[in-house]
């Protein structure tokens, strides 16, 4: 541990544009925020059209009380995962690419994770993009890759300076939105009763309760996974789980009932013009800030798992704000011309990869706690465990077979079903002494370990 802190004094300030948001080290408990700032921030993820449309596509199908049920499993199953995960997170003060390290992958496997995200974040950041451009061009006119451009340079542009400023803007983005949102939905049901709307049959093919859950917690569970990103910076494991709890209520019982409603209303999936209709120019530009407020997780987690990688793979520190250009720069090139959209089949892919990777955090963190130690010893600390394992051979077995189950399974969620494969096996054979690392990995032997309390006010402004 001596040696660690040593080198770490002795490391050469890293200055660059941004933020580093504390990539590869502990958020410091005196640089986390406050309940409200980050209930703004869960809350900024519900705010979305497109959760009304899941909703009315839901309600098409089912009736108001079976869509009910079909949305409590799903939040019931979501809030479980991000609870259990998020709280490591916020515990330990580590990103998910970093905490895999002592939850179950080891150093090297960390590197696989990392990767998996990256990409899967990035793709995504990409295809969000081009939805937005695609959409902005149907509405105001202009060519669409002209609106990817300047969405991504925003978008891009807000990442660099990290959570402090993304959090900045969920606080002008969050009430907005929902206040707009209420507005236009009160407008459109105040002359149609609602208690008819309720009661109304589904008006179209009927949806099975398993594909409707499917649907609704499978679509948001990567975000699950990775929500360590976010909870890192809470302060309170009871402000973890009432932050996303309300973030679960808001989602899906009122925005995804209410699109329920208007699918009932419509009869018809197609909803957005509903909110885009009634509220004018101002609406659409608060739509598409809070659309822009989504898709910045998707980069900002991207530029996490590549820092890891990078680190793991290469033995090199990359600065964070760096990586978040590239991966910007990148993201919103391929959504301009149009590329995003065929990786859509490849990206479905990468997400039924994620959910085992947060079974396997799960099961090691709270019930096995055989590669925990060393994070409990250096938490009080802030510091990061001098050593990792190299090596967890039987954690990267119990990923794959998780992940066929997910893929080729026909029952029940795919991304609940991977995930309880890998926390089930990992849980059994954990216990049973079957998981066992392999080779010792020091931070000493990486360049640009986890900065020491003495070194943080270097810390670039905007990281916290």
């Amino acid at each position: 541990m001596a040696s660690a802190h040593r080198a770490d004094a002795t490391a050469p300030e890293v200055k660059s544009i941004g933020s580093d948001d504390y990539s590869l080290s502990r958020v410091p408990r005196d640089k986390r925020f406050g309940f409200w700032s980050m209930l703004l921030q869960w809350l900024a993820q519900s705010g979305s059209i497109s959760q009304f449309t899941l909703g009315a596509t839901i309600g098409v199908g089912m009736t108001f009380g079976d869509a009910f049920l079909a949305f409590t499993l799903g939040a019931v199953i979501l809030e479980i995962v991000i609870f259990a995960i998020g709280l490591a997170g916020m515990r330990e003060g580590l990103a998910t690419p970093m905490l895999t390290r002592w939850t179950g992958f080891g150093r090297n496997g960390s590197a696989l994770v990392s990767f998996v995200i990256a990409v899967s974040l990035v793709g995504w950041f990409g295809v969000q993009n081009t939805i937005f451009g695609n959409s902005v061009s149907a509405l105001v006119g202009g060519p669409s890759w002209m609106w990817c451009v300047i969405a991504g340079v925003a978008i891009t542009g807000l990442v660099i300076f990290g959570f402090k400023y993304m959090a900045l803007f969920a606080k002008i983005v969050t009430p907005l939105f929902f206040g707009m949102v209420a507005w236009s939905i009160i407008s459109t049901l105040k002359d149609h009763s609602i208690s008819e709307l309720m009661s109304s049959p589904p008006p179209g093919e009927a949806i099975p309760l398993a594909v409707a859950a499917t649907a609704i917690a499978g679509g948001y569970m990567t975000g699950a996974i990775v929500s360590p990103e976010m909870t890192r910076y809470n302060k309170k494991g009871s402000h973890v789980f009432v932050q996303s709890a309300s973030s679960m209520i808001l989602s899906e019982y009122i925005v995804g009932m209410v699109g329920v409603l208007l699918g009932h209303l419509v009869k018809s999936s197609d909803v957005s013009h509903i909110v885009l209709s009634t509220s004018g120019a101002f609406g659409v530009m608060v739509v598409l800030m809070s659309t822009a407020k989504i898709n910045d997780w998707n980069l900002y987690g991207s530029s996490l798992g590549v820092v890891n990688f990078f680190q793991v793979v290469f033995r090199k520190r990359l600065h964070r704000g760096v990586v978040t250009v590239v991966l910007g720069v990148a993201g919103t090139l391929l959504s301009a011309v149009g590329i995003m959209t065929h990786f859509t089949e490849f990206l479905s892919l990468l997400g039924v990869m994620i959910p085992p990777i947060g079974g396997i955090i799960v099961a090691e963190y709270w019930v096995v706690k055989r590669m925990r130690k060393p994070l409990d010893d250096t938490r009080a600390a802030e510091t990061l465990p001098p050593t990792s394992p190299t090596w967890v051979p039987m954690s990267l077995v119990i990923w794959v077979v998780a992940f066929c189950v997910g893929k080729f399974y026909d029952g029940g969620i795919p991304a609940l079903n991977s995930l309880a494969v890998a926390f089930l096996l990992y849980c059994a054979l954990g216990l049973l002494g079957w998981v066992k690392p392999y080779g010792t990995s020091t931070l000493d032997d990486e360049d640009g370990s986890s900065p020491a309390p003495a070194a943080r006010a270097t810390t670039p402004a905007g990281a916290a």
